[in-house]
C-alpha cells in the first residue's frame, strides 16, 4: 500500500488540496508511493478511526477548521509554536514499534514568520 497524506476536516468539496498534492506527487516522480486524500469527519471522534482503518501507511495529515483546535488532545506531542498559538494545521505520523506517533505543527506560523523576517530583503 501507497504512504497516505491527507486533509482532514468537516466539509472538503471546495479544497484544491487532492489535486494540488496529486499533481506535486507526480512532478517529483513520487505519484507511485504516495497518495493525497480528502478525509472528511462529522466530528473529530472519528479520527481514532481514521487512524485505525489506515494504520502506519497514514504519514501525515493537513487540518482544517474547525478541527485545529479539536484535534490537540488527539496527538502524542505539539510543537512549542503551535502549543502557543493553540491551533494545529499540520500533522507528522511516524511510527515507534507498532504504535503510531502524532506530533502536531502551524505550519501557518513558520511561513508568517519567514515572510516578516524576509519582507525588507526582497522589499528594497
Amino acid at each position: 500500500m501507497q504512504n497516505i497524506y491527507g486533509l482532514i476536516g468537516r466539509t472538503l468539496s471546495h479544497s484544491f488540496s487532492k489535486g494540488y498534492f496529486t499533481e506535486k506527487f507526480e512532478k517529483l516522480g513520487i505519484n507511485t508511493d504516495n497518495k493525497y486524500e480528502l478525509f472528511e469527519l462529522a466530528t473529530i471522534s472519528e479520527f481514532p478511526e481514521l487512524l485505525e482503518k489506515f494504520g502506519a501507511h497514514l504519514k501525515g495529515l493537513n487540518v482544517t477548521i474547525p478541527y485545529k483546535q479539536e484535534i490537540m488532545p488527539f496527538l502524542d506531542e505539539i510543537d512549542p509554536a503551535a502549543e502557543k498559538i493553540g491551533a494545529v494545521n499540520t500533522i507528522k505520523i511516524t511510527q515507534k514499534e507498532e504504535k503510531l506517533t502524532l506530533k502536531g505543527y502551524n505550519s501557518d506560523y513558520w511561513g508568517f514568520r519567514w515572510t516578516i523576517e524576509n519582507w525588507a530583503a526582497y522589499h528594497e
